[in-house]
């Protein structure tokens, strides 16, 4: 390898570390081939700003087997102080015409889907964030069991602008 290029991919990694500065946790989990009704993803989160506003997002990887148009999920925030706020939430994942949303060139996309927008944290300390699946037929009361086509379930958090 050449000192030329060397300098280039020593340069392209700053460029690349140093464009994400609004990140303060970011972090996937894998749900195996699709994602069981039952089946809670959590993540951890240790939070001392009390101050600042932050904007929170569920991440979703997904491919050609998610076969619906919609998301729903169901969102525990569980307080340091044992409060928990539960959302359910919608979101759209194709477009009219079947065409999955999303960032990504292969068969696999990446949603960046809002859950808290200029959210400021009440308190400090650990915050356990829970996220479940929520899906249904049309027309059915029961969920659906496995959730074929999702394969990771993130979640960041950033700093608001």
């Amino acid at each position: 390898m050449t000192l030329r290029n060397s300098l280039f991919l020593v340069f392209l990694l700053i460029i690349v570390t140093s464009c994400d500065k609004k990140r303060l946790f970011d972090d996937y989990k894998k749900v195996g081939k699709a994602w069981h009704k039952d089946s809670i993803v959590s993540f951890s989160v240790e939070q001392k700003d009390t101050v600042a506003k932050h904007n929170l997002y569920i991440n979703i990887r997904n491919n050609k087997n998610y076969e619906f148009n919609n998301l729903f999920l169901i969102v525990e925030m569980e307080q340091p102080n044992k409060k928990t706020i539960v959302d359910t939430l919608e979101y759209q994942m194709a477009e009219p015409d079947g065409t999955l949303m999303g960032k990504g060139l292969t068969d696999t996309k990446e949603n960046k889907l809002y859950y808290k927008e200029n959210f400021v944290f009440p308190k400090s300390g650990k915050y356990q964030i829970y996220i479940q699946q929520a899906v249904r037929k049309s027309g059915k009361i029961e969920g659906v069991e496995a959730l074929d086509g999702v394969t990771d379930v993130g979640l960041r958090i950033e700093k608001a602008e």
